[in-house]
């Protein structure tokens, strides 16, 4: 790899564009990922908010979520905001209720328990300064819309980040996970963040 990484952004729903932009400010070659040869073709992935059920049911679809689970599983750096979030979660408390009796399907890759929609519904939706380890330079504005919050995480995950006395920022060696959206602030420090992880496994 060079020091400008590929990394692709899962555009299965969600808000693809901003992401893509983002990434590309911190340096990267970003590209959309629908199908499981171009996940194939990336250095590490980013997968973005929308809805997690939904996101999880065309992963199927697309023929994506096994191999999503491989590459996540092989050590790929991948960094999931809100939905994304839930979907690099090991355990979902609130799973949706539309999903199948066996629970809300998840990629997995992080040792931590999240709880869906836990910061209130879309007329809830609010921003806020965020005190985020591995991120200099002060805080990052984050905007928590539907949100989730982590309940708890097991040893092998790193807490980056609280607000409101809930976990929104995690880290467990190549994967990141945010409750918020930075990609909608024109903040893009953590997906400098996130590319610094993908060279440094590259």
């Amino acid at each position: 790899m060079t020091d400008t990484p590929v990394i692709g952004v899962l555009a299965l729903q969600g808000d693809v564009r901003e992401h893509l932009t983002a990434l590309a400010v911190a340096d990267a070659l970003a590209r959309p990922v629908r199908r499981p040869e171009e996940l194939a073709e990336v250095d590490g992935l980013v997968i973005p908010g929308g809805e997690s059920t939904t996101m999880s049911k065309l992963a199927v679809v697309f023929g994506m979520l096994e191999p999503l689970r491989e590459r996540v599983a092989s050590g790929m750096p991948v960094y999931g905001t809100c939905a994304g979030m839930i979907l690099l979660a090991d355990k979902i408390l609130n799973p949706s209720p539309s999903s199948p009796a066996s629970g809300q399907e998840t990629v997995g890759g992080i040792d931590m328990i999240v709880r869906r929609n836990a910061f209130g519904r879309q007329n809830e939706s609010f921003e806020a300064a965020v005190e985020m380890d591995g991120v200099p330079g002060g805080p990052v504005e984050g905007v928590f819309i539907r949100a989730p919050w982590v309940e708890s995480v097991g040893a092998r995950a790193e807490v980056l980040a609280v607000h409101g006395g809930h976990i929104v920022a995690v880290r467990q060696g190549n994967a990141l996970a945010t409750s918020f959206h930075p990609e909608l602030t024109g903040d893009h420090r953590v997906h400098a963040l996130f590319t610094d992880m993908v060279r440094a496994v590259g």
